[in-house]
């Protein structure tokens, strides 16, 4: 795998990996929350994958990135790939190809299941965001995300998380998988 900072150039070979009729789907929009440690991993080119317990099946997502305290912020947006579902066996494999050393972790973690998810990290682009705060004021309410919140079935919280994506990005990251 190689990654590639976006200096808008987009990826080459993204078509003949999902094939193109991937691509006709319209990405679902998602709010996941994620430690800034592993945010990180992602800015120094060692997380190519996600890992979930749950997620969506057979199509792209547009990820909203709310990074956990003590960071406390809506912070990127992450492009992700159809997820990858497997056993966890199968996806902790995935994880040690990617970095290794991360097999065992994930497969800590997914374990108890019959299967799991490694979702590829397409690309990334971080804003100025909001806080918790912010999230706060504009929704009347905001608890950061256990899993994951399908945005499409929440509309206000969709609008504004929208809204922090029009910002210019701090700095971006494409993926070549």
């Amino acid at each position: 795998m190689r990654l590639v900072t976006d200096g808008g150039e987009t990826s080459a070979g993204q078509d003949e990996l999902f094939g193109a009729d991937e691509w006709a789907l319209s990405p679902e929009p998602v709010l996941m929350a994620l430690d800034a440690r592993y945010y990180e991993l992602i800015w120094q080119r060692q997380k190519t994958h996600e890992f979930r317990r749950r997620f969506l099946e057979g199509r792209p997502a547009r990820w909203f990135v709310y990074l956990n305290a003590p960071v406390s912020r809506l912070a990127a947006v992450i492009d992700l790939g159809p997820s990858i579902v497997g056993a966890p066996e199968q996806i902790a494999a995935i994880a040690e190809r990617a970095r290794p050393g991360n097999g065992a972790s994930v497969l800590e973690y997914t374990e108890d299941l019959k299967r799991a998810f490694a979702i590829p990290i397409l690309r990334v682009a971080e804003y100025p965001g909001m806080s918790a705060a912010d999230l706060r004021a504009q929704l009347g309410q905001f608890h950061p995300p256990q899993g994951y919140i399908r945005l499409s079935q929440h509309p206000q919280m969709l609008a504004v998380c929208e809204k922090a994506a029009t910002e210019t990005p701090v700095r971006q990251l494409s993926v070549d998988h």
